[in-house]
């Protein structure tokens, strides 16, 4: 029989930061690292929790889950964007194979698990679960006991991480991550279980609302402010919950380590529709006099040709003959207008003139297959130092705010992994200096499949560690 195997999920645990000065004053991830296999971890492009934690829990690229963000495009119609959740993953995830093989699993906070389905084991549902008051556990009686569990009202995600109510973000997140890791060592020490996981989303909120207040590099850090250290002390907070989790747990059991993605200081947003509108490539029927979405009713889409979704990264999408509603790019010139649009945007700027040096993507090239509608070209601006703005009435290109909140940091390419074989030997055989690797994102579930000796299926796209 293989021994137990715990994940603990840190989302956007950024590697420049873990791996850095501050791991000596945290002696419980210092103590997973040493001796374990370890490295900076490749997430997928592009680098988001939906669909990444699916992807390293399936081994398949968003392309062949048809999952290229939170939003994707249920048709070609100009409005048919939806939000993603488990219903949407057809692909088997490594809970699905454990359940298979009679191994019972705990899942607490994996990101698109809700709604929660059926498995060998218990699950918690994710973030993305509208509220409590849904069906968010499985089986549907453990809903009851997670309050009581977490000494306090159990919080699936803090209530607005793009806010300029710091202290307020700051205690809901600690409140957050503190009653998570209650309820995961509670049910490490009261189930029976073979595989557990946790992802607590802490580190991206935390991230997301402080980076300016503790990077010296960032356009609006200002020395000395009473949220310096906000940052480190959550990392080392968080190698203290990490230590009491390695008490709960039998000494003979695996630990891994791992984030979906990193994080980097962001410089500010391109609007990317305004980019379009000054190119001709996108025509409003009334330019609006303040910053408002764009929605399908306000465009011009006889006289449209390209418009973008806003995030961390832009989706661009193409207004194709005979594809979309109103479409005016020929089919026969689709492919020559995605490369002279790619040539564009690899030519932006920043409000001084200089080349930002953004990355375009066309997703057939990067995934293996592209199941449902992807986007017709995925953006990194400035190498994803910005972000993308998706709305319009600016009058402008760059912003130096996010159209929806206030928001500091963006995810970048590489997360962290670590994993610790106590008791197999494995580990010592293996060592790697820490952050000194590379790790691919589609390597995590076949090897946990092997770890449990079980058969990597054919269509995982990973190999094992």
């Amino acid at each position: 029989m293989p021994n137990k195997l715990a994940v603990i999920g840190l989302d956007c645990l950024t590697p420049q930061l873990f791996y850095g000065d501050w791991l000596a004053d945290m002696p419980n991830f210092k103590r997973l690292l040493d001796g374990s296999l370890s490295g900076n971890m490749v997430s997928i492009v592009p680098p988001i929790t939906i669909p990444a934690w699916t992807c390293m829990m399936t081994s398949y690229d968003p392309g062949m889950l048809g999952i290229y963000g939170f939003r994707n495009r249920k048709s070609y119609a100009y409005e048919e964007l939806y939000v993603v959740n488990s219903s949407t993953v057809k692909a088997k995830t490594v809970w699905n194979y454990l359940s298979r093989n009679r191994l019972r699993s705990i899942l607490l906070g994996v990101p698109q698990t809700y709604p929660p389905r059926p498995l060998n084991g218990l699950l918690v549902a994710d973030f993305l679960t509208p509220d409590k008051d849904s069906d968010f556990t499985y089986p549907p009686e453990l809903r009851s006991e997670i309050d009581r569990v977490a000494d306090g009202e159990y919080i699936i995600d803090v209530k607005d991480f793009r806010t300029d109510k710091k202290r307020e973000l700051l205690k809901q997140i600690y409140t957050m991550t503190e009653r998570r890791f209650k309820v995961f060592r509670h049910l490490l020490s009261h189930e029976e279980w073979d595989f557990a996981m946790m992802v607590e989303m802490g580190p991206d909120r935390i991230h997301h609302g402080f980076w300016r207040f503790c990077d010296p590099g960032h356009r609006l850090y200002e020395k000395g402010n009473e949220y310096e250290n906000v940052i480190r002390d959550y990392y080392v907070y968080l190698d203290q919950e990490v230590g009491r989790v390695l008490a709960a747990i039998p000494q003979d059991t695996s630990v891994i380590v791992v984030s979906d993605h990193g994080a980097k200081g962001m410089h500010g947003g391109i609007c990317i529709n305004e980019f379009f509108i000054q190119e001709g490539l996108l025509t409003l029927k009334d330019y609006p006099k303040e910053p408002t979405s764009l929605k399908a009713g306000i465009v011009d889409w006889k006289k449209t040709k390209a418009w973008g979704e806003g995030g961390y990264y832009a989706r661009v999408f193409l207004n194709v003959e005979g594809r979309e509603p109103e479409g005016v790019i020929p089919r026969s010139e689709l492919q020559a207008f995605r490369m002279s649009l790619k040539k564009k945007l690899e030519g932006l700027t920043d409000e001084k003139g200089e080349n930002i040096g953004t990355r375009v993507f066309f997703p057939e090239e990067i995934y293996r297959t592209c199941n449902n509608i992807p986007p017709d070209l995925i953006v990194y601006l400035g190498d994803l130092n910005w972000r993308s703005a998706g709305s319009v009435g600016h009058n402008r290109i760059h912003v130096f705010e996010n159209d929806t909140g206030p928001d500091d940091a963006n995810h970048a390419e590489e997360g962290v992994f670590a994993w610790y074989k106590r008791g197999r030997g494995s580990a010592s055989s293996r060592p790697s200096r820490p952050g000194s690797g590379k790790i691919s994102i589609f390597d995590i579930a076949p090897s946990i499949l092997d770890f449990f000796s079980i058969d990597v299926p054919d269509d995982m796209i990973g190999k094992v560690l």
